[in-house]
């Protein structure tokens, strides 16, 4: 097959496998990106940011919809591709080969599930070894996992991590020499920057070692990384000239959350996670005055799980008729921005921790308690 990006582009939003010669070839070309950017992204708003999608591909595809298509739309996504989802191949290849074709406008944050350790557990490689016979496409995934950036920093006001902080990292400049050519490691500063959790609730301080959201830091229930307090957080900001951290890797049943005085918010977007989890999903959209929309949404409709909708990209033979075309709001080339709105929410708000809903309130659509839930996810 020639090398026709496009094509692959439309052939994965029909979910069509692409061979593993192509795949081998997109993870080396991606990976010549990759390596000249730096552990600390810069980004400029307006950008749209993505939080954990763990191989739900539909879902994925309702984002496209609800925030965009690219490249007219600026994404940052958080971290977690793969792993508990049914299509993860599919939505790796997929965001990769949007970083290969519009490497300016599609930014790949490594999450704690982009490892190799992690995916030998929670799916990603016997999926690799169902759909293709061999690992080799595992491979090649993982070894382009080696290479995503670390955090996103933008307009120099809000800095982006999947995890959170470290007390190993006091400055932005610290992630900026840290070695993230290589598998996460069990523990140190790249590892807490996948790993780490705001401390949100008491119920949860007390599983890291009983401190409050004022603290400092505390041993993770994850086994990796600290739970960090509201204190951490503004020493962090105020260091490093910051105003906002934005994070994913933590289920909200809202679809996000906001903690600390509005200093970090957290976003979740694979709704149903685990296609069970009866939560709403979320993208954070940053406007150009660096405002904060969440755009919630629940999962993908059933009838649009088979194939793609009639208006998404790929539904026929020319795959650029398809984009959305730009509105006067953006100029020429710009942002086609929220061209299709979910339930959107104004920054601030309020929102329970998940860990604070009775069981009775999720045992219909969970088939038992948020605990079940959230210990699954602490693995």
């Amino acid at each position: 097959m020639s090398w026709d990006l496009d094509t692959f582009i439309e052939r994965l939003y029909r979910k069509q496998l692409l061979s593993e010669g192509v795949v081998k070839e997109l993870c080396e070309k991606t990976k010549e990106i990759l390596v000249r950017e730096g552990n600390v992204a810069q980004v400029s708003a307006p950008v749209t940011l993505v939080g954990d999608v763990h191989g739900q591909f539909y879902d994925v595809l309702e984002i496209f919809k609800i925030g965009g298509w690219a490249p007219f739309t600026n994404y940052v996504f958080l971290g977690d591709y793969v792993d508990r989802g049914y299509y993860s191949v599919e939505t790796i290849t997929l965001l990769t080969c949007l970083k290969l074709r519009w490497p300016d406008r599609i930014t790949l944050v490594r999450g704690n599930h982009e490892s190799r350790a992690v995916t030998q557990t929670y799916g990603f490689y016997t999926e690799c070894m169902r759909k293709y016979g061999n690992a080799n496409v595992w491979t090649y995934f993982t070894d382009l996992f080696d290479y995503l950036v670390l955090s996103v920093v933008i307009d120099d006001t809000i800095f982006c991590v999947h995890g959170g902080l470290s007390p190993s990292i006091h400055t932005i400049d610290q992630i900026r020499v840290i070695d993230r050519f290589r598998e996460i490691p069990h523990e140190g500063a790249m590892a807490d920057l996948v790993w780490s959790d705001p401390i949100s609730t008491p119920s949860f301080a007390s599983l890291g070692g009983g401190t409050d959201e004022k603290g400092d830091f505390a041993i993770s229930p994850r086994g990796a990384g600290y739970l960090f307090g509201k204190e951490v957080t503004r020493k962090f900001l105020e260091v490093n000239g910051m105003g906002h951290i934005c994070r994913a890797h933590q289920l909200c049943m809202e679809g996000y959350q906001i903690l600390f005085d509005d200093m970090l918010s957290t976003v979740w977007s694979a709704p149903n996670y685990c296609y069970r989890a009866g939560n709403m999903a979320s993208v954070l959209e940053i406007g150009p005055e660096l405002r904060r929309y969440f755009n919630v949404f629940g999962p993908c409709p059933d009838q649009d799980r088979d194939a793609p909708g009639r208006d998404a990209p790929g539904s026929s033979g020319d795959l650029t008729a398809h984009y959305p075309e730009t509105g006067d709001e953006e100029g020429a080339g710009g942002n086609q921005w929220r061209r299709k709105k979910a339930a959107r929410k104004l920054v601030p708000g309020a929102l329970r921790d998940p860990l604070e809903i009775d069981d009775s309130e999720l045992t219909a659509v969970t088939g038992g308690g948020i605990t079940k839930v959230v210990a699954e996810y602490f693995l």
